[in-house]
């Protein structure tokens, strides 16, 4: 209830009477004891409607109160009755759960029941059937899987022969076909190259000039290049020692400079190094921009392309490296359009195949390996830097771009005459080549044909079968790759041949 109208009320009846007290004094002083009488009731009066009016402002506040907690009642009431339901129903729920569970329970322990019911069934049936076939479980088992084994063996067998024949009827004309028109397109003389490591004194003053007092010129000059210079050894001639092909080429360019001049002295070496140097960088770089421009493959980073510009002063079996990694990309270019494949990247991944045979004498490992590592270094894509790195089967070449790589290396650097190898070297590769295939058991004889690029393999018939064959020719093949080192690919060729002889009296 609301008591605010009342005090106000109470308040203005305290003021009316103060009102008539002070109308009362008015009187007394002035005599005008009816002007006070009138002045008194009409404050009654007012006083008595205010309190009216509070009392029924009061009345009409209650009411509302009253009607709002009615109000509020009912809303709890209806909330209430809600939860009540939703416990009911969750509670029912739950029950049925549980019934749902305590199936489950029982359906489960019945599986149960059931399979050790058939368990015990198999066994009794396994037992019988060992009694009657008089095997155990074992022996059943290694003697089902012999007979699976042979009736396998002799279906691959077939499907391996029937395979190979179909495959040699159609693709060794095809092959044969497209590497003929690739190189009587492109016929280049061949490659082969040496790198020039002496040169030849013009008088025998010269040698002395080129000691110096006390061996202080020679001392500069292996000092500035890093070359053993060899000044004794050969008669008149000067042998420039080093591992890397770029110092020998300064060496030999400075040393040239140097004798055309005839000045030698620590400070004249110092500057016909520097300015041999500056020559065979200015070389590297048009060497390496002039053979990606003759190829016509283009967007090759700078770096990448100088370490091609090193290869034209770094060769390989008197071949040289540069000149041959330019063939390989006229004649890849060429076999890549004649199968539809992409020709940019391979042209891009013969031209750059070696590029790792430039660092090898800084960097531990396999040219190839070394190679891919670089060009993925570089932002080469992933396709070139597979066929770089699967060029020599170092990794398994999953692209016709990478087979091509590895055809044309065999073309340009295995091909008779290519590669400078002496005659001793060459008998005793095949020496070498002959004595992997005759290691195996079941060999009759074995031949390294083909200037050593196959071998020919005759074996037992009685000891080799012809799926042993195929595996054999495997093995031969991983040794091979394993004890020896060769440029290109070798062919493993298997024979098996079986006669029947007999005579007619």
């Amino acid at each position: 209830m609301d008591f605010i109208p009342i005090v106000i009320a109470l308040v203005l009846g305290a003021g009316a009477g103060v009102g008539g007290f002070y109308a009362y004094n008015k009187r007394n002083e002035n005599g005008g004891k009816d002007k006070a009488d009138e002045l008194i009731r009409k404050a009654k009066h007012e006083a008595s409607e205010i309190v009216l009016s509070a009392k029924k402002e009061a009345s009409d506040t209650q009411s509302r109160a009253q009607k709002e907690e009615n109000e509020r009642r009912k809303e709890w009431k209806k909330n209430e009755d809600r939860l009540i339901e939703r416990e009911l129903t969750l509670d029912k729920k739950l029950d049925q759960i549980d019934k749902r569970s305590e199936n489950l329970r029982k359906q489960e322990t019945e599986i149960e029941e059931l399979k050790d019911e058939i368990r015990g069934i198999r066994t009794k049936a396994q037992e019988k059937l060992e009694k009657i076939a008089g095997l155990t479980k074992a022996d059943a088992k290694e003697k089902l899987m012999a007979m699976t084994e042979k009736d396998i063996r002799e279906d691959l067998k077939g499907l391996i022969v029937k395979e190979q024949k179909a495959y040699n009827d159609h693709i060794d004309e095809t092959a044969e076909a497209m590497l003929l028109t690739a190189m009587e397109r492109m016929s280049s003389e061949v490659t082969a190259d040496r790198t020039v490591t002496s040169l030849k004194l013009p008088d025998d003053d010269m040698k002395g000039r080129i000691i110096g007092k006390e061996g202080r010129n020679i001392q500069a000059l292996q000092y500035a290049t890093g070359v053993d210079v060899l000044v004794d050894d050969t008669p008149g001639m000067v042998v420039l020692s080093s591992f890397d092909p770029i110092r020998r080429q300064v060496a030999r360019y400075a040393l040239e400079r140097l004798m055309k001049d005839g000045r030698i002295n620590p400070s004249s070496i110092e500057d016909a190094v520097a300015k041999a140097e500056r020559e065979i960088e200015k070389e590297v770089v048009r060497a390496g921009e002039d053979a990606a421009r003759e190829v016509g493959v283009v967007g090759i980073p700078s770096e990448i392309l100088h370490l091609l510009g090193e290869l034209k002063f770094r060769t390989s079996y008197g071949q040289n490296v540069l000149l041959h990694s330019i063939e390989m990309a006229h004649i890849a270019g060429m076999i890549a359009e004649e199968i539809g494949a992409d020709v940019r990247v391979a042209k891009t991944a013969t031209l750059l195949h070696d590029m790792g045979k430039a660092v090898t004498h800084k960097i531990e490992g396999k040219h190839a390996e070394i190679g891919a590592e670089l060009a993925k270094k570089y932002g080469m894509e992933d396709q070139v830097v597979h066929a770089i790195a699967a060029h020599h089967d170092d990794v398994e070449p999953t692209t016709p771009e990478a087979i091509i790589v590895k055809i044309v290396d065999a073309i340009s650097a295995a091909r008779p005459g290519a590669r400078n190898v002496s005659a001793e070297n060459f008998a005793e590769r095949m020496k070498a080549l002959e004595n992997v295939a005759t290691s195996f058991p079941g060999i009759d004889k074995a031949y390294a044909i083909s200037a050593g690029r196959e071998i020919r393999v005759i074996v037992e018939p009685k000891q080799i079968d012809d799926l042993s064959a195929l595996k054999l020719a495997r093995d031969i093949a991983d040794k091979i790759e394993a004890t020896m080192q060769y440029p290109g690919v070798i062919k493993v060729n298997v024979i098996r041949e079986t006669r029947a002889i007999e005579y007619a009296k």
